[in-house]
């Protein structure tokens, strides 16, 4: 007859338990996972079922009680690691959702906003329209495979420990956030070009003939050319857009600090 003692269904337990937390700070923050049009019962499910598919490849688990204090800061530490994965990819969509916004205020149409359950606030329609399709690509080249195996390979590098630092380097996360704006303007300059020239040209126009409405005319102008620039140049954002989602894997294997975790205590 195979008994079980407490002792070992604690270890069983614990070994569940921390890598679930991780992956389910990432599963929170992360794009397409983290969206809220999921359910949570959803997330749970699949933070659990990679749990249990990962589980035996995974270096062995801290003998520490669940309970204790040093438990609950390993939770603490794996939430913390987690939800840094999951954000540092986020920046990237947050680049994205800067150039729409961007496109928008050139194009005139700042004012057609809706509420986006994303975020919690409000957002132009072109900025919707650049994250649907920044998801779509995203989720073509598999980069939510690549994320999930990003998370498993951070049990590699960054093993559960005991140890008080989390082996998070947030300096590197800053760093990369820096980019946002740099990314977000390179997305956006073919729109904020051809707007630049046509807003010139209209102008010109009104100096030369100012019998002319330019008020009546300059805004569908201007949207049409936005509208017709987006399209032509969508095809050519997946070059940038490429680019910086695999700086943000990068940046994620770049986040384990390079000292070694902390000794178990006796």
């Amino acid at each position: 007859m195979i008994s079980i003692s407490t002792d070992m269904l604690q270890a069983w337990i614990s070994g569940l338990l921390w890598p679930l937390t991780r992956i389910l700070g990432m599963i929170a923050v992360a794009p397409i996972f983290g969206h809220r049009s999921l359910p949570a019962r959803f997330k749970v499910a699949l933070g659990v079922f990679i749990t249990l598919a990962i589980m035996p490849g995974l270096p062995p688990m801290p003998t520490a009680d669940m309970f204790s204090i040093q438990g609950v800061a390993i939770l603490i530490q794996q939430l913390l690691i987690g939800v840094a994965i999951g954000f540092t990819m986020r920046i990237a969509f947050a680049a994205v959702d800067m150039a729409g916004h961007f496109c928008a205020m050139s194009m005139g149409l700042g004012f057609a906003t809706f509420f986006d359950p994303q975020s919690s606030g409000q957002t132009t329609a072109v900025t919707q329209l650049f994250v649907v399709l920044a998801m779509l690509f995203f989720l073509s080249m598999n980069g939510h495979l690549i994320l999930i195996m990003a998370v498993t390979e951070s049990f590699m590098t960054i093993p559960v420990s005991l140890g008080p630092e989390t082996g998070i380097n947030f300096v590197r996360i800053v760093t990369w956030g820096e980019h946002i704006f740099s990314a977000g303007l390179q997305l956006a300059l073919p729109v904020i070009a051809a707007l630049l020239i046509a807003n010139l040209a209209l102008g010109i126009l009104s100096r030369t003939a100012p019998q002319l409405n330019l008020f009546g005319i300059g805004f569908p102008i201007t949207i049409s050319i936005g509208l017709i620039v987006i399209a032509l140049a969508f095809p050519r954002m997946t070059v940038p857009l490429e680019r910086l989602i695999s700086d943000s894997f990068n940046t994620i294997d770049q986040l384990s600090m390079p000292s070694p975790p902390l000794p178990l205590p006796q």
